[in-house]
């Protein structure tokens, strides 16, 4: 690859790592710039590879937002393992599932999610005055873990969007606290994910690791942003990233 293409990479790594911090999602930057410089790239090369990179700038994200947010660590430790455990099963169920029938289907339900944010403008912005019981947050954040985590195994696009709206919606949490949350799972999912496609001899180590160095510095700048901005920006930003999913899904399918 020359410069160039590099460059290209190395911009995409850095956004998607910022947008995958705040609201997820971050890899419908990178994948598609890994398609464009590496051609050559088979779609499970470039699922792993990518996997390789996000799994580095979650991490990064996850110690800057546990910094300065108290996190649930004996629900959400067990549930990224759960969730680790879901992905691995989802990576290995992806060449039996027909992604021409998948695929609309996560589009409507980002449809589904873009109109409920709108109409609801509350959910995610304002703490609930009874917080769930503790036996509803294990319920909800186990059940996420499992049935999310598959999902990020087997297609991915928009799972930390999915975790965040997820435990706004069921548990009143605020977006940047729900965005805390979501990242340990998705750290869970995405390790998951990586240790099947790294057995199966698809991850291309040297790029992964060179693009995890711009996706973590992506991430962190990402994490900070949303503890300064609040809840309201990351509504903002989880609205517009849900658009431009659907949108890239929808051409991509029907393109």
């Amino acid at each position: 690859m020359g410069a160039g293409d590099w460059a290209v990479l190395m911009a995409a790594a850095t956004a998607a790592g910022w947008v995958d911090a705040v609201v997820g999602g971050g890899g419908l930057i990178l994948l598609p710039a890994l398609f464009v410089v590496s051609p050559q790239l088979t779609p499970a090369a470039a699922l792993a590879t990518n996997k390789l990179t996000a799994i580095c700038g979650t991490g990064a994200a996850v110690v800057t937002f546990a910094r300065r947010i108290r996190l649930q660590w004996p629900v959400l430790a067990p549930a990224a393992v759960l969730a680790a455990v879901a992905a691995a099963a989802g990576a290995a169920t992806v060449s039996r599932i027909d992604k021409d029938l998948f695929v609309p289907m996560v589009m409507v339900v980002l449809v589904a999610v873009a109109v409920f944010v709108t109409l609801r403008p509350q959910v995610g912005t304002t703490l609930v005055h009874e917080p769930p019981t503790a036996r509803r947050t294990v319920l909800v954040v186990l059940t996420a873990a499992a049935v999310i985590g598959f999902y990020d195994g087997l297609l991915g696009p928009g799972t930390g969007t999915f975790l965040i709206i997820t435990f706004a919606t069921l548990l009143g949490t605020e977006f940047v606290r729900s965005a805390a949350m979501a990242k340990v799972i998705n750290l869970g999912s995405n390790f998951g994910a990586l240790v099947y496609f790294a057995a199966a001899g698809y991850v291309w180590w040297s790029l992964g690791l060179a693009l995890a160095v711009c996706n973590i510095a992506g991430a962190v700048a990402g994490s900070r942003t949303a503890l300064r901005r609040g809840a309201g920006f990351v509504r903002a930003v989880l609205l517009v990233v849900v658009l431009v999913m659907v949108v890239r899904l929808g051409w991509q399918q029907f393109g």
